[in-house]
């Protein structure tokens, strides 16, 4: 018990859990916590629902009631429990029996999911609250992009927030986050320009091949997660838009699809597991005294 207690304590230090301190949080500890973190992420969820929603749509986040989207009905306080509603009511409106869309408990859960792995992957920590806000706004970005083939920036300007607080509770350095925020936006940037002016010859309309607003999703995400992490996030996003972005033109003929949510998913596995990706990459590079040693037989 006193064990358990110096570990949850680190919830105020914001000091990480290595995977092996693990055993100190037995059976019962992690039966009772995981659900509630479950709990409160698919609660958020219900939340981003209505930003992904109503946002594009410039409808007010809060002064209107939940509803029903196709007979306006206010939607009961008993049939807004995230998930196990939509589940309890076979996915249609108590009032009009339309067709409710999946999204809603997709969302729902997948924010919940993920708050699990945030808090399996950093611990009971400060930084783990940091880090599922940081997700959550991820999974907007993503939805949004994919229904709008736009990116909000006000929902980007949240990631420049979750920044200042990040910066104290991490061991990533200011100049880490601005190389970060430039090694791939630049790129992104030239990319969409290029493109832009070759199809503007071509077709007469100013097409980029990479859009804006993917740019400044990196730029947000390079500020986040620094430079080591957000360089294999962009190279899983863009190995998933290139396989995603094939099987869309198969089934659908079309070439265009938004970009944004797989730059989402490589930015949140970069939060996971990026820096550590870098540094073994790194690690299997000749090292400077290896080309000392070379040269050394070759030159004499």
């Amino acid at each position: 018990m006193y064990q358990k207690l110096i570990f949850a304590a680190q919830f105020l230090a914001a000091k990480p859990i290595l995977w092996e301190e693990w055993k100190y949080f037995d059976l019962s500890f992690l039966l009772m916590t995981v659900p509630m973190v479950f709990a409160y992420g698919i609660i958020i969820g219900s939340f981003l629902n209505v930003v992904i929603f109503r946002l594009p749509k410039g409808e007010s986040l809060i002064k209107r009631a939940s509803h029903c989207m196709t007979c306006g009905t206010k939607i009961r306080a008993i049939d807004l429990i995230p998930v196990f509603s939509w589940i309890f009511l076979r996915g249609k409106c108590h009032s009009c029996g339309e067709k409710i869309s999946g999204r809603y408990p997709l969302v729902e859960s997948l924010n919940g999911l993920l708050y699990v792995v945030n808090f399996f992957v950093f611990g009971f920590t400060v930084n783990t609250i940091i880090m599922c806000l940081y997700t959550s706004v991820l999974i907007v970005v993503g939805f949004m992009d994919w229904d709008t083939l736009e990116i909000d920036l006000r929902v980007l300007a949240v990631i420049l927030i979750l920044t200042v607080p990040s910066h104290f509770l991490n061991e990533v350095t200011i100049w880490e986050r601005l190389i970060g925020a430039a090694c791939i936006s630049l790129p992104f940037f030239l990319i969409g320009e290029i493109s832009g002016i070759y199809y503007q010859k071509k077709t007469g309309e100013k097409i980029r091949g990479i859009e804006l607003g993917d740019t400044l999703l990196m730029i947000c995400g390079g500020l986040y997660l620094g430079w080591k992490a957000v360089v294999p996030a962009a190279f899983i996003g863009i190995l998933l838009a290139a396989i995603f972005g094939l099987i869309i033109k198969k089934v659908t003929g079309e070439s265009k699809f938004a970009f944004g949510p797989y730059l989402c998913m490589g930015l949140f596995i970069g939060a996971i597991c990026g820096s550590q990706l870098t540094d073994w990459y790194l690690s299997t590079l000749p090292q400077p005294e290896t080309y000392s040693y070379y040269s050394a037989i070759l030159f004499g």
